[in-house]
C-alpha cells in the first residue's frame, strides 16, 4: 500500500453562513479525498484585492492516496456542490467557498489548471497566518523558506482576527486511542495488512506487521504440505511470539496505540488445518505454554471475505507460491477463525463482512468499515 501524500489546503468563505460553509467543505473533503490531520484556527480577514464582505479563512493538513490533479478535481466538485459558480476571466469575487492546494509535500506542479506551491501565497496573510498555525516548519519548495519565515516577511498589512469557535475535525470521530492494542485478522488476501497500515497512518498508531515474507519454509509448504507443515507452523509460532512480545513491550510515547495485522492465535487455527492429529496435539501444548504469557488485543477485528473475492485478491497481489491455493483450504481457514471467535469472551470481537467492498480503492467503503468497527 502506497504512503499517502500530505496536502496543505487553504479554505475561505465570505457569503452566506461562512463558518458553516467552511465546516461543510471540511466534512466533504474528509469523505471524498482523505484523512484530515490538523485544522487551523479560523480567522476573519478583509477581502483581498477587491471590495466585499470580510472572509473567514483557515487551513488544514490532509493525507490522501489521490494524485494532486485528482485532489484538485474533488475540491472543485465540492465548491460546485456548495453553490459556488466561478466567473470566467480574471479578477476577484465574493464566494461561498474557496478551496486551494497550497502545498503537496515538496512537489512542484505547473500546469494550466494547477500550480503548486500556490502562486503568490507568500503575499497573502490570510493564507500564511492559518498555515503557520499547523505547518510553520514546512518549506516553500521554490523559495526555500519556511512558512514561519514567509509570515514574518509578508508585506500584507491586513488585520486578521482569530475567531473563538473551532471547526470540528471529522477524522476525530473514531476513538481508537481508547484501546492500547488492536489486532486486525482475516483470511489470506482479506486485506488485513492494508487496513492495519491505513489505520496506523490515519490514527497515529504503532504498526506491527507479520514477517511472513522472511519465512523460508512458506514457499516449500505450498509445494509439499505434508512435509513442511509442522516445520512451517513451528517457525511461525516462534517468530510471532517473539515479535509480539518485543513490540508490545517497547513503549512508543509518540503513538496513541498499537495495531497489528495478526494475532498469535492464528497459529493454532492454521495448524489445526495443516497438521495431522498427533502433530497438532503436540503443537497445541507448546502453543498454550507460550500464549498464556502474551498480551491479548483489546479489540479484535476479523475481516470476513468470500472465497471468490479472496482468490481474486490473491491473484492480484501476485505471490507465486500462493497462486495454487485451493478454495477448500480458504474455507477451512474462515471456519476455523469463526469457531475461535465465537468462543472468546476476554476481548472485544468485531466480525465484519467486507465481501463486495474495496476499502483500499474506495474511500466510501473505508469510511463504512470504520463505522462498522464502532457500531454498537
Amino acid at each position: 500500500m502506497l504512503k499517502p501524500t500530505t496536502f496543505y489546503i487553504a479554505l475561505g468563505s465570505n457569503k452566506g453562513d461562512k463558518f458553516k460553509n467552511l465546516q461543510t467543505a471540511i466534512d466533504a473533503i474528509y469523505v471524498k479525498i482523505g484523512h484530515i490531520k490538523l485544522i487551523s484556527k479560523v480567522y476573519k480577514s478583509p477581502a483581498f484585492g477587491f471590495e466585499s464582505d470580510d472572509f473567514l479563512n483557515c487551513c488544514l493538513v490532509l493525507e490522501s492516496q489521490l494524485k494532486p490533479k485528482q485532489v484538485l478535481k474533488e475540491l472543485l466538485a465540492i465548491e460546485t456542490a456548495l453553490g459556488r459558480k466561478r466567473k470566467k476571466g480574471k479578477g476577484y469575487e465574493a464566494r461561498i467557498i474557496d478551496l486551494d492546494i497550497v502545498f503537496a509535500e515538496d512537489k512542484i506542479i505547473d500546469t494550466k489548471t494547477l500550480q503548486v506551491p500556490h502562486p503568490e501565497m507568500e503575499k497573502r496573510l490570510f493564507v500564511l497566518q492559518p498555515l503557520n498555525d499547523i505547518a510553520s516548519k514546512i518549506k516553500h519548495t521554490k523559495l526555500d523558506k519556511k512558512v514561519s519565515a514567509l509570515l514574518e516577511e509578508c508585506e500584507d498589512k491586513s488585520v486578521l482576527e482569530p475567531i473563538k469557535i473551532w471547526l470540528k475535525n471529522p477524522s476525530k470521530q473514531y476513538h481508537f486511542s481508547k484501546f492500547n492494542y488492536i489486532a486486525i485478522e482475516g483470511n489470506i488476501g482479506a486485506g488485513k495488512t492494508s487496513l492495519a497500515t491505513k489505520m496506523a497512518y490515519d490514527f497515529n498508531a504503532k504498526l506491527i506487521l507479520e514477517r511472513f515474507a522472511d519465512n523460508p519454509f512458506l514457499p516449500k509448504f505450498y509445494e509439499d504440505v505434508n512435509r513442511y507443515a509442522f516445520t512451517l507452523e513451528m517457525s511461525f509460532l516462534a517468530d510471532r511470539y517473539q515479535q509480539i512480545s518485543d513490540d508490545l513491550s517497547q513503549l512508543d510515547l509518540f503513538k496513541d496505540f498499537i495495531v497489528s495485522d495478526y494475532d498469535v492465535f492464528k497459529s493454532l487455527i492454521f495448524s489445526k488445518i495443516t497438521l495431522n492429529e498427533d502433530e497438532f496435539n503436540l503443537y497445541r501444548k507448546l502453543f498454550y505454554l507460550m500464549y498464556k504469557d502474551l498480551k491479548k488485543p483489546e479489540l479484535y477485528i476479523y475481516l470476513y471475505q468470500n472465497t471468490e473475492q479472496l482468490q481474486q485478491n490473491i491473484k492480484k497481489r501476485g505471490r507465486d507460491y500462493e497462486q495454487n491455493i485451493k478454495d477448500d483450504y480458504l474455507e477451512k481457514i474462515n471456519a476455523g477463525y469463526l469457531e475461535f471467535l465465537k468462543t472468546q469472551n476476554d476481548f472485544n470481537v468485531k466480525i465484519i463482512d467486507i465481501s463486495n467492498r474495496d476499502f483500499i480503492k474506495n474511500r466510501d467503503d473505508y469510511l463504512w468499515l470504520l463505522g462498522e468497527i464502532f457500531r454498537k
